[in-house]
């Protein structure tokens, strides 16, 4: 009677040749051996062996009289073993901690933005020098971050001389946009300014079809519809309109959809987080801002206008001036940060719902007042916005 056996051979098993190359294991028939033989053998090829060995695959494994069949193996050290590719389905409870997440991430944008118009309203209208204050919100931020990166409370980011380049384009587009939109709200209502701002969608859409020929669906132009005849109606029946103000807005709108359209085409394949590209982003701005800024108002208006209002207010002034400029770049990195999270939808619809919360608590603190007709044309406009959203998207 034969059964059939595994014979293994001292050399088919040393470490240093199954790392390099496949082992076999050939199934042989013979006649059964006597168990002190079979004991001498294994403890022979128990010695031979410098590390253990682990058999990640094997085939067609099998133990058939009087046939040969070749097994193949592969084998690898136990020191240098192979990471399990495992594929682990995320449970309901973490998709819940993961939207609640994003709940946090909303309330906290939208609430960093109110403090932030509030406290930048109350010091354009004792100090009236956009130029400056601009200048304070980046300086603010972009000195928050290198803190946090030499403190390694945050990772600093790895760039290189390219990421410089085809962040610089976004970096004048974002200061443009920045400075606009305090001169905007230097002049005019937190609300009115904001209402005009609800139009960036409109600019978008004929930048990108004009400019750069892409082309969007028919909800996407009948949305327009809407966002300007909303804007239109608002501006007509605002009560304290101003041309500047109302100009500065619509620059701040144009700037900002070039610094998304520069900051999509620059910055693909780029791995930085978006608190690190938002801060690397306001270095960049600071930089250019300085100089014009200077050139437009000057330290000696400065030093004579915060004079004025330390006079006028007193010591609060200064709490005033470093809270806008530290919830400015608050509001802008959660933001950025978000986007790491959710789909330009739901931001879409978060940046729409930020507006309206906006728009309602500046008229409630600063008491703007406010008529029928004008409220309308701001629905309106927010309404147009809201559904540009779920048109492109």
């Amino acid at each position: 009677m034969q059964i059939s056996s595994v014979k293994l051979r001292t050399s088919t098993f040393t470490s240093s040749e199954c790392l390099n190359q496949r082992c076999s294991i050939k199934a042989q028939s013979f006649s059964l051996p006597s168990f002190q033989n079979v004991q001498q053998s294994v403890n022979h090829s128990l010695s031979s062996s410098f590390k253990p060995l682990y058999i990640s695959s094997t085939e067609s494994f099998a133990l058939v009289s009087k046939t040969q069949r070749v097994t193949e193996c592969k084998a690898y050290e136990a020191d240098k073993s192979r990471p399990l590719k495992i594929n682990i389905e995320l449970p309901d409870q973490q998709a819940a901690s993961q939207r609640f997440k994003i709940g946090i991430y909303f309330a906290t944008w939208w609430a960093l933005n109110v403090v932030f118009n509030i406290y930048n309203k109350k010091v354009l209208n004792v100090f009236p020098y956009p130029w400056l204050t601009s200048t304070l919100s980046l300086a603010t931020g972009s000195l928050m971050m290198l803190i946090s990166w030499a403190t390694r409370i945050a990772e600093a980011p790895k760039t290189d001389l390219d990421f410089w380049k085809t962040l610089f384009p976004v970096a004048v587009a974002h200061t443009i946009g920045h400075v606009a939109a305090t001169v905007s709200m230097a002049k005019v209502a937190v609300s009115f300014t904001h209402i005009i701002k609800s139009s960036e969608p409109a600019f978008s859409v004929l930048v990108s079809r004009f400019l750069l020929g892409e082309s969007f669906p028919l909800s996407v132009y009948l949305s327009l519809f809407p966002i300007i005849g909303g804007c239109a109606l608002a501006a007509i029946t605002e009560l304290n309109f101003n041309m500047i103000g109302f100009m500065g807005a619509m620059i701040s709108n144009l700037a900002f959809v070039f610094r998304n359209i520069f900051s999509k085409k620059g910055m693909k394949g780029k791995s930085v987080s978006g608190m690190n590209y938002y801060a690397c982003l306001s270095m960049l701005s600071l930089l250019i801002l300085i100089p014009f800024a200077i050139a437009v108002e000057g330290p000696k208006v400065w030093a004579a206008g915060w004079n004025t209002a330390l006079a006028q207010i007193g010591p609060n002034f200064v709490w005033w001036v470093a809270a806008q400029s530290i919830f400015y770049h608050l509001y802008n990195q959660v933001s950025y940060m978000s986007l790491d999270q959710i789909s330009p939808l739901t931001f879409s619809i978060g940046n729409t719902m930020k507006r309206i919360s906006v728009i309602v608590s500046s008229i409630i603190i600063f008491h703007t007042p406010v008529q029928p007709v004008n409220a309308l044309g701001a629905a309106i406009a927010i309404l147009g916005t809201f559904l540009y959203s779920q048109g492109k998207h």
